[in-house]
């Protein structure tokens, strides 16, 4: 999933992506590979700013991330990642890790023209789509349905009231 993700996206040296929902760190790391490799200057570097509102997983994943030798690429929030970072916006790019019930408009305001966001949509028992949402030069929105996922679901302002 995240190799999939991570194409949909259609990353590039340089952008500025906002995750949402940090986990262990893993993806995090493997979308800073491709927005800030090593093998590029560093003023050309993009930057991952992941938020995550359970204080646990924000923990355990900044603990991976500085392991791993990407505390330089990567930033871990400990926040309510269902109203964005609107600290560092607009993104990119922007990926939503948990199924939310409906796309929430903090993200999609957030997003660049020309930026792409994916989120799984749908229900908290796993009836979900992988949603591509494209934001044209001019702020109009499309969105393209990818297929059936299987996340957890979003927690927080916008996620689901479990």
């Amino acid at each position: 999933m995240v190799a999939i993700m991570n194409e949909a996206l259609q990353l590039e040296v340089g952008h500025k992506v906002l995750e949402v929902g940090a986990g262990s760190g893993w993806h995090a790391a493997t979308i800073a590979e491709i927005v800030a490799p090593n093998s590029a200057p560093r003023s050309e570097w993009g930057h991952v700013y992941t938020v995550e509102i359970v204080e646990g997983l924000a923990e355990f994943a900044r603990k991976n991330i500085m392991r791993a030798g990407y505390g330089d690429r990567v930033t871990i929030i400990c926040a309510d990642g269902s109203m964005g970072y609107p600290e560092k916006a607009p993104y990119d790019r922007i990926l939503v890790t948990a199924a939310a019930p409906t796309i929430p408009n903090p993200l999609v305001e957030q997003l660049k023209p020309c930026g792409i966001m994916l989120i799984p949509v749908g229900s908290v028992h796993f009836f979900q789509n992988l949603i591509k949402v494209t934001k044209g030069p001019d702020g109009k929105i499309r969105q393209e349905n990818l297929g059936g996922v299987a996340f957890v679901p979003l927690k927080g302002r916008y996620g689901h009231k479990i």
